[in-house]
């Protein structure tokens, strides 16, 4: 960095910092992970002789939960900070023996690069009740100044893998429950919902499958809807938020009818991947079908659900059971058709050669291909043509005077 000098010239000369700056390396990266590399570039323009003491770098991360007895309260009733992340770096320092350093007016750049813990990072969130957030400053010492400083915020994700096993189970409840008051009942309601599997990521659309049988005497409504469940501890104390996120509405379904959701899509919206790791702030998901009965506690599955952040690599469980469906389907073909496809029978085998020779005109054989990469695939199936049968008639064009014993055979 040019424009560096020592101090000893303009001591006591404190200067004015026109801008402080910092950026990343990669502007276009949305997030870090653990053990991943930050790098980047302070930027300080000085619009005359600056002096300063250190210019360092700071990197920190941590979760944090709270909240007070009441609106307006000095201190929280319960708090609790968990620290994933703490660098600091020097990126400036005066020379050995000198205390200050001094800055030439004009641009100057500095940079950074440090590596995020290889431990698994939380990743960031922020609440009702807490928060997990990273951040990187910069941070300007001067010798009879305040100090001055710029933040960045860092976005940090833990990835989940939804094609872990755990996370490729279907999901599936059921539950009947009486509609009526006291002894006046006027039947069940019966549900039982499934899901293919338990981890999907954002974007994706869950497909629902749930059948619903009204027994009772009133009109229903089924619905889907995700939940995201935050939960904070503190102190030994607990709070839960809990947050519909996305909804899907069906049919009505009358007194003594059924109905089947084959396959009902719920799209899920950019939310924030699930929380398991943190032990004082939670981030849970669930699916949850539910019937609305009038004049009376509506009917409720709730299904688990992780939000990862590796999508799904495989053919899912309804891929896997149309396609057994789909091959269950086509089994007959296995009785019926040979492993191996047989050569039509040639004509020489059913007329004579004489005749043969006749009708069958010259017929250009395919080029010689040393590679099989040499011909277009399309080229390859006049392998595979029947021999041009002979023109067909009624009258027979060799007449015998023998009587034919054998069977007669129309060559068509």
């Amino acid at each position: 960095m040019g424009g560096e000098a020592g101090s000893a010239a303009v001591v006591g000369s404190e200067g004015r910092v026109k801008s402080l700056g910092l950026v990343f390396e990669d502007e276009r990266k949305g997030c870090y992970s653990s053990g991943d590399t930050v790098a980047g570039h302070v930027l300080l323009e000085a619009a005359e002789p600056v002096t300063l003491r250190a210019l360092r770098l700071e990197a920190q991360g941590r979760a944090t939960a709270a909240w007070g007895p009441s609106a307006g309260a000095a201190a929280p009733a319960a708090a609790s900070e968990v620290e994933y992340l703490n660098v600091r770096l020097s990126l400036r320092e005066p020379p050995a023996g000198e205390g200050i350093l001094l800055l030439q007016p004009g641009k100057h750049e500095f940079p950074f690069s440090f590596q995020l813990p290889s431990e698994p990072l939380v990743t960031s969130f922020s609440g009702k009740y807490g928060s997990i957030q990273y951040c990187v400053r910069a941070v300007l010492e001067r010798p009879q100044a305040p100090d001055q400083s710029i933040k960045r915020e860092l976005q940090v994700v833990s990835h989940i893998d939804v094609n872990t096993p755990a996370l490729l189970t279907p999901v599936l409840k059921m539950q009947e429950k009486m509609v009526g008051c006291w002894f006046f009942t006027s039947g069940p309601v019966s549900l039982s919902a499934k899901i293919e599997r338990k981890g999907y990521c954002n974007g994706e659309a869950i497909p629902i499958y749930a059948e619903i049988e009204n027994c009772s005497s009133r009109l229903i409504v089924p619905k889907a809807a995700i939940f995201q469940t935050q939960t904070y501890l503190a102190s030994g104390k607990t709070k839960t938020v809990r947050l519909m996120v996305a909804h899907v509405r069906g049919n009505h379904i009358a007194s003594g009818s059924t109905d089947t959701w084959n396959g009902k899509t719920l799209k899920i919206p950019p939310v924030t991947p699930s929380i398991l790791d943190c032990c004082i702030i939670r981030v849970d998901y669930s699916l949850a079908v539910y019937i609305h009965i009038p004049g009376a506690k509506k009917l409720m599955l709730e299904l688990p659900l992780v939000i990862g952040t590796v999508p799904y690599n495989g053919f899912g469980s309804r891929n896997s059971s149309i396609a057994s469906q789909f091959f269950m389907d086509m089994s007959w073909l296995t009785l019926t058709l040979p492993e191996q496809p047989e050569a039509p029978p040639n004509y020489a085998d059913v007329v004579s050669e004489e005749e043969f020779s006749r009708h069958v005109p010259p017929y250009p054989q395919p080029p010689n291909c040393e590679g099989e990469s040499c011909c277009p695939m399309f080229a390859c199936i006049q392998e595979f043509r029947f021999q041009p049968p002979p023109l067909y008639s009624e009258v027979d064009p060799h007449p015998s005077d023998v009587e034919e014993t054998q069977p007669v055979s129309f060559i068509l």
